[in-house]
């Protein structure tokens, strides 16, 4: 079979042909033009049949609370912490006042709120009613007015009495190298006067320390092992007059001279550390406390009753002494001047050395 050459085809039959594509191409474009036409973009606009319906908007729901916050004179008050709190789910939120005072809660759902109002300096304010907040409402707070914040101040007030029981406790628990007592020595140099209860209770609590029981029984037995007052004997009915006439020395000198005489002369026993100025004035200080005293007014006086106690324990031991080792009047008196002037080396040693060595003293002011 020949296929005939596209050359040696008539020119009517090309003509055929080109009449059948634009009959074919113009059929195509009808079927697209019949075509529902696409929906316009999201920037185009729309007929009103074919708009969606129209929603309220969160901003038409809500409500919102506004107020101002001022102090008694209606003065503003900047940086106020203002808190709503829902009643039923206790979710709070805050706001802080402007410089005029103002604040606002926008965008705030429906319900019932409780509002709450600090400022620093200022006491705490707390709405009476709650606020129960419809859809759309415009709540304006009621002016708020701030009251000045009330101080609490708790006085612990103390007797002179009550001071100076907790400075005698103190003095009660000092010991030189943490063994002798001293507790007639006061580190406080403005201390608190002792009562008459106070006076008897430091001189009891001295007579009683085991320290000097012991200090005692040393004594006793050096005067016994010396042979000092023969009139005692020996073996242990000695040992023991002796031990009762050295604990009666101490007991009545510490009694009468500081405890009976400074109630009855309204006298402070105590000797009072200087710490302070040139060594001779310490000194001169320190020797004249045995013959003046501070008063319980605070002025310095005659130390009636550190030589009246020192007098009159030595005349009470005459009374249990032996009669061969009693002395005269005179004998005593000058015994008695003789342990006046050594109580002034002891002053001397508590204001130069004993302070170093003793334990549980105050700490310095």
């Amino acid at each position: 079979m020949r296929f005939a050459d596209p050359k040696d085809r008539p020119v009517s039959h090309r003509v055929q042909m080109c009449v059948l594509a634009l009959l074919l191409t113009a059929s195509t474009t009808r079927s697209v033009a019949g075509q529902s036409p696409a929906p316009p973009s999201s920037g185009g606009n729309l007929p009103a049949s074919a708009a969606p319906p129209t929603q309220p908007s969160d901003a038409l729901s809500s409500a919102t609370i506004t107020g101002a916050v001022a102090d008694t004179d209606a003065a503003a008050i900047p940086n106020a912490r203002v808190t709503l709190e829902e009643v039923e789910s206790k979710a709070a939120r805050t706001a802080v006042s402007d410089g005029s005072g103002a604040f606002a809660f926008l965008a705030v759902p429906p319900g019932t709120y409780i509002l709450r109002i600090a400022a620093n300096g200022f006491a705490s304010w707390k709405i009476r009613d709650i606020i129960v907040l419809h859809e759309g409402e415009n709540y304006v707070v009621p002016q708020v007015q701030l009251g000045v914040e009330s101080i609490n101040t708790s006085v612990n007030a103390i007797t002179m009495e009550d001071l100076a029981e907790q400075q005698i406790t103190v003095e009660e628990h000092q010991r030189i190298l943490g063994i002798l007592p001293n507790f007639y020595v006061s580190y406080v140099p403005n201390a608190a006067p002792l009562t008459r209860k106070q006076k008897f209770k430091l001189a009891l609590v001295v007579s009683t320390d085991p320290v000097t029981f012991f200090t005692t029984g040393v004594t006793a037995g050096i005067e016994q092992w010396q042979g000092d007052f023969s009139g005692y004997g020996q073996e242990f009915s000695g040992y023991a007059r002796r031990y009762g006439a050295t604990y009666g020395d101490r007991l009545g000198s510490t009694f009468l001279g500081a405890a009976l005489l400074p109630s009855l002369l309204h006298q402070d026993p105590r000797y009072f550390y200087r710490g302070h100025g040139p060594v001779v004035v310490r000194a001169l200080y320190a020797i004249s406390t045995v013959a003046i005293c501070k008063g319980d007014n605070g002025h310095w006086q005659p130390n009636y009753s550190n030589v009246g106690g020192n007098l009159g324990a030595a005349f009470i031991s005459s009374l249990y002494y032996p009669s061969s080792d009693q002395h005269s009047v005179q004998v005593t008196v000058d015994n008695t001047l003789i342990g006046v002037a050594t109580g002034a080396f002891g002053t001397l040693f508590q204001e130069f050395l004993l302070r170093y060595f003793t334990h549980g003293k105050p700490p310095p002011p």
